[in-house]
């Protein structure tokens, strides 16, 4: 007789650079790196009160890994157990490029905009960069999302390696050097897509 070695992991949101444009964290870096490089002026958002449980992916993987070496199936939560708003995921984003934003309004009528500009990249100051639009407010979805992974930290070991100031820097890079292609097509006389946020 066969014996099955079966686990569930629940998984928080896992991130990285690969993630789907259509997520809102490379949605976010996307748009900065692009307004960082001039290649776009804002970026619009739904909730920013939103908050969410963020953690990089290689993490996550490597857990997954750990939890098929443990001496028997079990199921895990895999998560940081620290929740972040869109807004702040955003102010990170930007200060990867040296920007800092004043946030202004709130609800619908919230706006960011640049406070300083300290980097490579020259954005002008005042400068509306991003804007809440409601159509992109989701009617299900949660405010509040948070994991936690004590049991695979107690039981496995598994402390993750990222936390979000280095998720976020992974994907900034990943993002920044994505875009400063488009930079080189356009000075080279060619036409780049313009992608659907």
């Amino acid at each position: 007789a066969y014996e099955m070695y079966a686990c569930n992991g629940i998984l928080f949101n896992h991130e990285s650079p690969r993630r789907g444009e259509t997520f809102v964290t490379r949605k976010i870096t996307r748009a900065v790196a692009k307004i960082a490089l001039g290649l776009q002026d804002k970026i619009y958002l739904g909730n920013l009160d939103a908050q969410r449980d963020w953690g990089h992916a290689k993490d996550y993987v490597r857990m997954m890994w750990m939890i098929l070496q443990a001496d028997k199936p079990e199921d895990w939560v895999i998560a940081t157990g620290v929740t972040t708003t869109v807004r702040d995921f955003v102010r990170m984003a930007f200060e990867e490029v040296g920007i800092e934003l004043e946030f202004k309004g709130v609800g619908v009528d919230e706006k960011a905009f640049v406070a300083a500009c300290n980097g490579d990249y020259k954005v002008e100051i005042g400068k509306e960069v991003l804007s809440v639009d409601p159509s992109y407010f989701r009617p299900t979805e949660v405010d509040l999302l948070l994991g936690d992974p004590s049991k695979a930290k107690e039981k496995l070991g598994w402390v993750p390696e990222y936390d979000l100031k280095g998720l976020v820097k992974d994907m900034m890079k990943g993002d920044v050097k994505l875009m400063k292609r488009d930079v080189d097509l356009l000075k080279a006389g060619h036409k780049i897509l313009k992608q659907l946020e």
